[in-house]
């Protein structure tokens, strides 16, 4: 039988509580708490500096936090875990560089995630099942990348391919899903286009953004915490956050 965590809610996906992180001195994390709802979208905003990447470091176990709780699905430890572990939990985490496979086309970048635990010797030269394809067309249409699928990943678009990783990363059927700076170097349109791929995603799963734009995040017209020295400063609608005082000092400017 597993135990609640003290002060996390039966629909809470994601609970970190009196987390800190110190590097050489440096408080990078200093007693962040914050949770995330099944099914829910956060953007996260904030200065360089301000503690987003750690903390999705510290989600996804790159680095473990020095104390505090970080709490997935109903009482699984993340700080006990490794990065493998946490991913195969459904946990997926999306660079703001995309990685793709430059040589392969949209279709087998996407069959190679979805080959994921096949193990080393899979060669593209196996045949798909029909779940699968049927599983690719769908990535297909929700990463909007149909009419594309036998274009080599190094003939897309930086923003075709920030699409093509999210849909690599949707492969393996992730609960949570972590973007960092998605909309980083796009064009007004595939920007306005990935506000609508990730409401898209959002209907199945939960997603944190963390993200500079604020036109983009005011698209996507989600909740918004505001992280600031490692822990959060501002949370709410991001027309509370942008009038709040302590935000526009910090980050948003007069």
């Amino acid at each position: 039988m597993s135990i609640q965590p003290i002060g996390a809610a039966s629909n809470d996906l994601l609970y970190l509580s009196g987390v800190n992180k110190t590097f050489d001195g440096f408080k990078a994390i200093n007693n962040l708490s914050l949770t995330l709802a099944k099914g829910e979208m956060r953007a996260v905003i904030g200065p360089n500096g301000a503690g987003k990447s750690t903390m999705m470091d510290i989600i996804t176990g790159k680095t473990r936090p020095d104390a505090g709780q970080v709490i997935f699905g109903a009482a699984t430890d993340l700080t006990k875990l490794d990065e493998p572990s946490i991913a195969q939990l459904g946990i997926g985490r999306k660079f703001q560089k995309p990685t793709t496979f430059e040589s392969h086309t949209v279709w087998d970048n996407l069959l190679l995630a979805l080959a994921g635990n096949r193990g080393p010797w899979f060669t593209l030269r196996a045949r798909p099942k029909a779940s699968e394809s049927e599983k690719i067309e769908a990535l297909l249409t929700t990463i909007r990348l149909r009419e594309h699928r036998h274009r080599l990943a190094a003939n897309l678009s930086h923003g075709q391919k920030q699409w093509l990783e999210i849909g690599m990363l949707l492969a393996q059927d992730p609960q949570l899903l972590l973007v960092d700076e998605p909309v980083a170097g796009m064009t007004d349109a595939e920007t306005e286009q990935t506000a609508h791929l990730l409401r898209d995603i959002n209907r199945t799963r939960s997603v944190v953004v963390v993200e500079h734009d604020m036109a983009f995040v005011r698209a996507l017209g989600v909740k918004v915490t505001v992280l600031h020295e490692g822990s959060v400063l501002s949370e709410g609608t991001l027309d509370h956050v942008s009038a709040d005082p302590k935000v526009i000092d910090v980050y948003l400017g007069r």
